[in-house]
């Protein structure tokens, strides 16, 4: 396990996202000044904000800023919330032809106007640094080079180094969503995982979690999963981002998971936090894949 990542509370060890997004965003960075070095080649990420959702706003500024300090050029567009599917197409079709841009994301939600599947797939496939395009998702699965969805991505690093070799271990992942519940089965598969995908409709979820050496929460229902749902010793991953009422602050809200962290953090023998744990990754993994998608356009190496 790495010092760096991890510090000890109660029984289980906290793994750190922040360091770990940290160290992984301090790599990116010195691979994009080699392939500049090397190659004359700045990596362009190019976001597409359609809207005023406040969240939306924040994140976007945070991958401008955190893109801009990785050494690449960072690209934003902004489109009201009434902007037609067809305004967004092309917005998207003009980064799809424009050389300087290596990596297009379109910051969902999107207004309801607008078809998110029909924007997606509108998306170059070498540029989608999110990897949800129909193409990259069969790539995945099929166990060809693609780009990867940034969140499961995450998980499998903290996962690799909080536990070395994954052969074997068996994982459970709560969630089957196309952004992050399919793709980390995918990926746990090809390190070798026995992998078991539960959701909504599992009889005896409890007693399924219960079963799983790494159990990933990935449903979007606040503390869900409780403590005795837990293998004792399990590495946990969390997540769930859900906002619920403070107690005794009207008005006032804070972010859990979709574990029970304060009941589990005594059975499991690693756990992420939230916040804290798996979101700073999403980000850090995002420039990584606007680098390899960089790299790819211009068939040049990715730096080791």
């Amino acid at each position: 396990m790495a010092d760096a990542a991890e510090q000890k509370t109660g029984e289980a060890c906290i793994i750190d996202g922040k360091a770990f997004a940290a160290g992984l965003r301090a790599t990116v960075g010195a691979k994009v000044a080699k392939v500049k070095s090397e190659h004359g080649l700045t990596p362009g990420l190019a976001v597409v904000l359609v809207g005023e959702d406040p969240a939306s706003q924040i994140y976007v500024r945070n991958k401008g800023k955190q893109t801009l300090e990785a050494g690449m050029n960072s690209y934003e567009f902004k489109l009201p919330d009434t902007a037609s599917e067809d305004e967004v197409l092309t917005r998207v079709e003009a980064l799809n032809a424009d050389p300087d841009v290596h990596g297009i994301l379109v910051q969902l939600p999107l207004p309801e106007q607008v078809n998110e599947a029909r924007i997606l797939d509108a998306i170059d496939p070498a540029k989608d640094v999110d990897g949800f395009h129909v193409i990259n998702v069969g790539r995945l699965w099929t166990g060809l080079p693609s780009l990867v969805p940034c969140t499961p991505q995450g998980c499998l690093i903290m996962l690799k180094d909080t536990l070395g070799n994954l052969t074997g271990k068996k994982a459970l992942i709560v969630g089957r969503s196309n952004i992050v519940g399919k793709p980390i089965a995918q990926l746990l598969l090809r390190e070798h995982c026995t992998v078991t995908l539960a959701h909504s409709r599992t009889q005896d979820l409890a007693a399924e979690c219960r079963t799983a050496d790494i159990l990933v929460a990935a449903v979007g229902r606040p503390q869900m999963i409780r403590g005795d749902w837990i293998k004792p010793g399990a590495t946990v991953i969390d997540v769930g981002i859900n906002r619920v009422p403070k107690e005794g602050e009207d008005g006032k809200t804070r972010l859990v998971g979709d574990i029970h962290f304060g009941e589990a953090v005594k059975v499991a023998g690693a756990i992420t936090p939230v916040p804290g744990g798996v979101g700073p990754m999403t980000i850090a993994c995002l420039l990584n894949n606007a680098l390899i998608a960089a790299c790819r356009q211009a068939g040049v190496d990715v730096p080791d």
